[in-house]
């Protein structure tokens, strides 16, 4: 581990010596990305692709610079380290997520059963501030589903679903994301099939996408 820690901090410096989108920036992150990716804290859970998508996210921001948090500091933790506390907590803050959604899902039930009809029922997540500006990666991310010029995140969709499509999708769990029970009542699919289907032909693209921009 310590030759692996070295060769980190060593590229990592390297990385941080040139400008932000340079190409000699982008060529030692992705070395460290991919020295690193098979070494984070895995979990099988509906979400962890989205937090992971998340952490990358985060690391391409604030590995040099604080764009959106603070800037890794090699003196306070290793990359891993920095990466999988943030992973960590992301993958509570979904877990939280997804006991909200339930606790809300069932009150709401209950209330519709006590008094007989179907009557609305408020959602704390209405009351909640609106989201900081989006950082210029998910912005880049935005646009091209949006684009989406050559339609095919829009031709790729679940089988007899072309409105559940990878261009909805990706857009649908962006941050701030809906959660997968928001979803699959929406759309009337199970959780794992939407699960499954996102993992399978969206998150490729998307890390396809970063690749071709130089972000991974």
């Amino acid at each position: 581990m310590d030759g692996l820690e070295s060769k980190l901090r060593y590229l990592v410096k390297e990385a941080c010596m040139h400008p932000h989108g340079s190409a000699q920036r982008q060529k030692n992150l992705t070395r460290v990305i991919r020295l690193i990716a098979h070494k984070l804290w895995k979990e099988y859970t509906p979400y962890y692709e989205d937090a992971l998508q998340q952490t990358w996210v985060y690391f391409c921001q604030n590995i040099c610079e604080g764009n959106t948090g603070e800037a890794y500091d090699p003196n306070r933790s290793s990359v891993i380290t920095w990466l999988n506390t943030y992973l960590k907590r992301r993958l509570q803050d979904f877990y939280i997520d997804a006991k909200k959604q339930e606790s809300r899902t069932v009150t709401g039930q209950a209330k519709r059963s006590k008094s007989g009809d179907i009557g609305e029922t408020t959602d704390p997540v209405d009351n909640l501030e609106a989201a900081p500006d989006v950082p210029p990666l998910l912005d880049d991310i935005i646009k091209w589903v949006e684009a989406d010029a050559q339609g095919e995140l829009r031709r790729t969709h679940i089988a007899g679903r072309p409105e559940v499509n990878a261009q909805t999708l990706i857009l649908r769990r962006l941050p701030p994301e809906a959660g997968w029970k928001e979803l699959s009542v929406e759309f009337n699919l199970p959780i794992s099939t939407l699960s499954s289907f996102y993992q399978r032909q969206c998150i490729p693209r998307l890390r396809k996408f970063g690749e071709s921009e130089g972000y991974l």
